[in-house]
């Protein structure tokens, strides 16, 4: 074989990748798949064609930092254009659902994971919280297809509560990871003060702050430059994601949470001129460059997972994934909603079971694993156990996806 034959079957590779994936996202309405299933089965069979042909590629567990990168990535840009499309106004009754989701459902999925990793893989203490805290969040790129749509429309509440709570709960898991990390390192109890202090006092009032100035300041310049037409509106997506970085690195800079700073930033771009004209065409720009990022990142990823590292878990560790996915995340937010949130149980039930994992889980688990903290055998057992995780949700919210959202509709159509 020629050097130049593996570059040709690449870019072969890649223009049938990207071909499909459009395919796949265009023709997804109605039907029982989701696009992402779709990515993920374009990345597998980029994994066996890679084995194959024995060319040099990603190793996951070598090259943590670029799967950590490149999710990181993903994972930003998505968080600010998902600040750009909810209009809920902000007050603690409006958002009640999604605090009870964040402040109390997310910490008891935290400690059920981390006891099910104990208990199910033998993990240490600290190694068993980095698990929980890595897929303790839901994710704010997959739970698109079940959350809400552009700017303006009348979301029903439960699409509401998954979007919200997919986009804080990626920055709000970093005390947990950290808590992990100082365990597995140390142990003992001489790092809580300087955590409660720096890693959660600090870290999030900070990345809160910084999000909100900045995405109030990036909205006084951009949208009276959209308005006298001296920014084309085919550079919107690309302007989301220039913003969208900007205000991460302030953010990291600044020793914070990027990740809030940037849904702090989407937000307050909204609300500078909510009823803004252009802002439909904003969102639908950074929607066009959050739905390729999607397809290049969940495809890279699945494309580096390799059979043997999706055995090291176990039945077990395929256990505790499906465990996570039927069982500790539906229980955890129906009992935090209880009754007295969402107006149905059908909203309820929604909202509970659909706590997709995705590239959130990715980059956490890829930072924890690169930091060398955790042992060399635990770090690969929750590197491992979180990709099977994902997989296990990418399959199964997918597939139940449109079953869902049938079951909103026909329950807001039986109640109005």
């Amino acid at each position: 074989m020629t050097w130049a034959e593996p570059a040709a079957l690449g870019f072969l590779a890649l223009g049938l990748i990207v071909g499909i994936g459009i395919l796949a996202r265009a023709n997804e309405d109605d039907r029982w798949w989701s696009s992402a299933m779709v990515y993920v089965a374009l990345g597998l069979a980029a994994a066996v064609a890679i084995d194959g042909l024995d060319v040099g590629w990603i190793d996951i567990e070598e090259d943590t930092a670029v799967i950590e990168h490149v999710a990181e990535a993903a994972v930003v840009v998505t968080l600010y254009a998902t600040g750009l499309q909810i209009d809920r106004d902000l007050n603690l009754v409006a958002w009640r659902s999604v605090l009870l989701l964040l402040l109390v459902a997310m910490p008891l999925t935290v400690a059920a994971v981390a006891l099910l990793g104990m208990g199910l893989l033998g993990l240490s203490l600290g190694a068993a919280i980095v698990l929980g805290a890595a897929l303790a969040p839901t994710d704010p790129v997959l739970a698109g297809d079940v959350g809400v749509g552009p700017p303006g429309e009348d979301d029903p509440e439960a699409r509401f509560s998954l979007t919200a709570e997919a986009s804080f709960n990626d920055g709000l898991a970093f005390p947990f990871l950290i808590a992990g990390l100082a365990i597995a390192a140390d142990g003992g109890t001489g790092w809580i003060g300087s955590w409660l202090a720096i890693d959660v006092a600090y870290k999030l009032v900070v990345g809160l702050l910084v999000g909100a100035v900045l995405g109030h300041l990036a909205a006084g310049v951009v949208l009276p430059l959209r308005s006298s037409e001296r920014l084309n509106a085919d550079l919107d997506g690309w302007l989301t994601v220039a913003i969208a970085l900007a205000v991460y690195g302030v953010a990291q800079v600044l020793s914070s949470y990027g990740f809030l700073a940037a849904i702090a930033a989407g937000l307050a771009f909204r609300r500078r001129e909510k009823d803004h004209a252009k802002h439909e065409e904003l969102h639908a720009g950074a929607q066009r460059i959050v739905q390729l990022l999607e397809l290049g990142t969940i495809v890279l990823v699945a494309s580096s997972l390799t059979l043997s590292g999706l055995g090291v878990p176990g039945w077990k560790g395929w256990l505790l994934g499906a465990l996570l996915v039927f069982v500790v995340r539906p229980v955890a937010a129906a009992a935090t909603l209880g009754n007295w949130c969402l107006d149905s149980g059908t909203e309820r039930r929604f909202v509970a079971f659909f706590g997709v994992r995705g590239l959130g889980s990715v980059y956490y688990v890829a930072a924890a694993v690169g930091t060398g903290t955790l042992a060399a055998g635990e770090a690969q057992l929750v590197l491992w156990t979180v990709m099977a995780t994902v997989l296990v949700s990418i399959v199964v919210h997918g597939i139940s996806a449109k079953a869902g959202l049938m079951s909103l509709k026909r329950d807001a159509a039986a109640s109005g």
